[in-house]
């Protein structure tokens, strides 16, 4: 991997023996031959791990997964559904608002930005964490879902009272090595328009679920709001 990509200490401890496996050494290969090679990767190098380096271990409250990086130029900077101030909202991030609209009064924000989100606990991780610019799912297979999924179970075994949001199948697939007596597994169809427009998405509510589950076992609940 890049010299410049950073990790927060509490996830380059438990992630550490990770990164000399045989898997993780042929991902960094391949996406080291693929800038080699000219194409363009999203996102940035030091924004790869930033759902990671934004929220240390013990203080991660929510978990939404997300499958890979938005793949237009200047979208994806490491965080799930996420693009930074200035970009517009992707169709499945606006139906994110308008559920949270919904659910908790909260206007659409006119910003795109969740890092407000990461900040408070929310683990906003792709399983997949690079993509080639214009060509959605391109490094499915490469290695990343493996190293996902030590995260997620990490999160499962050895945390208590996390909330976890799967949207779509993807997600409910990835999600399903998590322990749903020790957290809570909040399940529904996936925010895009495809299946957002079926009766799938809206409704959900899971985000007054989340904060409800949260204060009842003590722990501070996510402002939502990004106005």
């Amino acid at each position: 991997m890049s010299s410049n990509v950073r990790l927060e200490s509490s996830w380059l401890q438990m992630l550490n023996q990770e990164f000399d496996k045989p898997y993780f050494r042929q991902l960094a290969a391949f996406l080291k031959l693929e800038k080699k090679r000219g194409k363009t990767i999203f996102p940035p190098g030091n924004q790869i791990f930033a759902a990671l380096d934004l929220i240390p271990f013990d203080q991660v409250k929510v978990v939404i997964i997300g499958q890979d990086p938005y793949h237009g130029t200047g979208q994806a900077h490491g965080l799930c559904f996420s693009v930074p101030d200035g970009v517009s909202p992707p169709p499945s991030l606006i139906n994110i608002f308008k559920e949270i609209k919904d659910d908790l009064g909260h206007p659409v924000p006119p910003s795109g930005s969740l890092i407000s989100w990461a900040k408070q606990g929310v683990l906003l991780l792709n399983a997949i964490l690079t993509v080639e610019k214009g060509l959605a799912g391109s490094h499915q297979n490469k290695g990343w879902e493996l190293f996902t999924d030590v995260i997620i179970k990490q999160l499962s075994n050895n945390r208590e009272h996390l909330v976890f949001m799967l949207w779509g199948a993807f997600a409910r697939q990835k999600g399903a090595v998590v322990d749903a007596e020790r957290h809570l597994v909040l399940r529904c169809g996936h925010p895009s328009p495809l299946s957002a427009g079926k009766g799938h998405w809206f409704g959900n509510k899971h985000f007054s679920q989340a904060n409800e589950y949260l204060k009842k076992h003590g722990i501070t609940p996510v402002n939502w709001n990004l106005n």
